[in-house]
C-alpha cells in the first residue's frame, strides 16, 4: 500500500464572518480595508425598490455609492461588462455581492475587468482559461470584493468564476488567485427570503460538492474531513429547515455545511461528471446549477459504483441512510424537497443525449471521474440512467 501524498491549496481569502447581521459585519469590514465607495452588485428582484440589496444598501447610507442589478441567471458577459462600467463611473473601493452564485461569479469577473480596463464583452473572453491572447494572472488587482450570498451555492469560497458567452451557448471559465472575495458574510437572515425551491436546490449542489469531494479516486485527507463534515451538516439543516424555514440556526447550520463541502471541494483535486455534466445543462439549456446537481449527481454515483462502493457506502450513511445506496440517498433527498431529479422532469429527452454528451466531453471534470470517461458514449450512458 503506497503512502498518501499530494497538495492542498488554500483560497486567498482573508476572513468569514458568520452568524453577525450583514450590516453590521459590512460596515466592519468595510472600515478595516479602507473603503469609503461601496457597489452593491445584485440581481432585478434583489435591487428593486423593496429588494434586500435595496435596503442594505439604504442601511449603509453614504458608505454605498450605487446598486448595479443588472446580473442575471449564468452570469452573463454583458452583465459582467456593465457592472464594470459604473464601478468606473461611481469610483467604488469595494464590491459587494449581494445574492446567489451568478451574481458572485458575475462580481468576480467584474473585478478582472476593472483590472484589466476591459470595456467590451468579447475582450472579456481574451482572459478565460485556455484563452491565448492574455493572461489574467498578470493583471495587477486593485478593487476587490466582499461577497453576502443569499443562497448555498458556495461561489463566495472559491477564485474561480463560471461566465457565460452567449453567443456560443457555453461557460467560460476565469481564475485568478484573487478573485475570490476578499471577506464572505454568512448572515442567516439574508437568506429568509430566499424561495424554498432556489434554497434547496443550492442546497443540493452544496451536497454534490461533498459528494464527488468524497467520491475523488484521489484520497486528500483534509478535503475528506472537510466534506464529511460539511455532508452531515447539510443533511442535518437542509432537512430541518423544510420544517423550521425561518429559524436562523437551522440556516446557519446549512451554510456552515455548504463552506465546508466547498472547503474540501478546494483542495485541487477538482470535481466529476455530475459538476461537467451540469455546467452543460446550465450553458445549453440555462436549467440552473442546483437543478442540474438532483438530476445527474444520482445518475453519476449509480454509473460510478462499480468502482468506488465503499465511498458511496460513506455518502449514504452521512446522509443518514445506510440501507440504501448513495444514489437512492441523493435522490430522496431531493425529492424531499420537491426537486426534479430526472431529465424528462426538466424537459430534456433522448434526442439531446448525444449533444449533451459532446459538450461535456470538453469539461474538465470528466477527467477527474472515478470511473473512467473515454468517449461521449460514456457521458449518453449516464445520461440514460437519468432519463426518467
Amino acid at each position: 500500500m503506497s503512502m498518501i501524498s499530494g497538495t492542498h491549496r488554500n483560497s486567498v481569502q482573508e476572513r468569514v464572518v458568520y452568524g453577525r447581521p450583514a450590516l453590521e459585519a459590512l460596515s466592519e469590514l468595510a472600515a478595516s480595508f479602507g473603503a469609503k465607495r461601496l457597489l452593491l452588485t445584485t440581481t432585478g428582484s434583489l435591487g428593486n425598490a423593496a429588494g434586500l440589496a435595496t435596503r442594505l444598501a439604504k442601511e449603509l447610507g453614504s458608505l454605498c455609492t450605487g446598486v448595479f442589478a443588472g446580473i442575471t441567471a449564468h452570469s452573463p458577459r454583458e452583465a459582467v461588462i456593465e457592472g464594470a462600467a459604473m464601478a468606473r463611473r461611481l469610483e467604488s473601493d469595494l464590491l459587494i455581492a449581494v445574492g446567489g452564485g451568478s451574481v458572485i461569479d458575475a462580481t468576480k469577473a467584474m473585478q478582472l475587468a476593472l483590472w484589466g480596463g476591459v470595456e467590451r464583452a468579447a475582450d472579456l473572453s481574451n482572459y478565460r482559461v485556455g484563452a491565448a491572447r492574455a493572461d489574467a494572472m498578470e493583471l495587477t488587482p486593485t478593487v476587490r470584493m466582499v461577497a453576502i450570498p443569499t443562497t448555498l451555492s458556495a461561489a463566495e469560497f472559491t477564485p474561480f468564476a463560471g461566465i457565460l458567452n452567449v453567443e456560443a451557448h457555453a461557460k467560460e471559465r476565469y481564475t485568478h488567485a484573487l478573485l475570490a472575495p476578499r471577506a464572505v458574510v454568512l448572515d442567516p437572515a439574508m437568506t429568509v427570503q430566499t424561495p424554498p425551491k432556489l434554497w434547496f436546490s443550492t442546497g443540493m449542489k452544496a451536497v454534490d460538492h461533498a459528494v464527488e469531494t468524497l467520491c475523488n479516486p484521489v484520497r486528500a485527507p483534509f478535503a475528506d474531513a472537510l466534506a464529511e463534515a460539511g455532508l452531515t451538516h447539510l443533511a442535518a439543516g437542509l432537512r430541518a429547515s423544510h420544517f423550521k424555514p425561518q429559524d436562523p440556526e437551522v440556516r446557519l447550520t446549512c451554510q456552515i455545511g455548504m463552506w465546508l463541502a466547498m472547503a474540501g471541494a478546494s483542495s485541487g483535486r477538482g470535481i466529476g461528471a455530475s459538476h461537467a455534466i451540469g455546467h452543460t445543462l446550465g450553458a445549453m439549456f440555462g436549467v440552473p446549477h442546483g437543478i442540474t446537481s438532483c438530476v445527474a449527481l444520482p445518475a453519476v454515483l449509480r454509473w460510478n459504483q462499480e468502482v468506488n462502493a465503499d465511498r458511496q457506502r460513506r455518502v449514504a450513511e452521512l446522509l443518514g441512510k445506510p440501507e440504501v445506496t448513495a444514489a437512492a440517498a441523493v435522490k430522496s433527498l431531493a425529492e424531499g424537497f420537491g426537486l426534479p431529479t430526472t431529465l424528462a422532469a426538466i424537459g430534456i429527452g433522448p434526442e439531446r443525449f448525444r449533444a449533451i454528451a459532446e459538450h461535456t466531453m470538453h469539461d474538465r471534470g470528466v477527467r477527474m471521474n472515478p470511473r473512467p470517461i473515454n468517449a461521449a458514449e460514456d457521458i449518453v450512458s449516464i445520461l440514460q440512467l437519468s432519463a426518467a
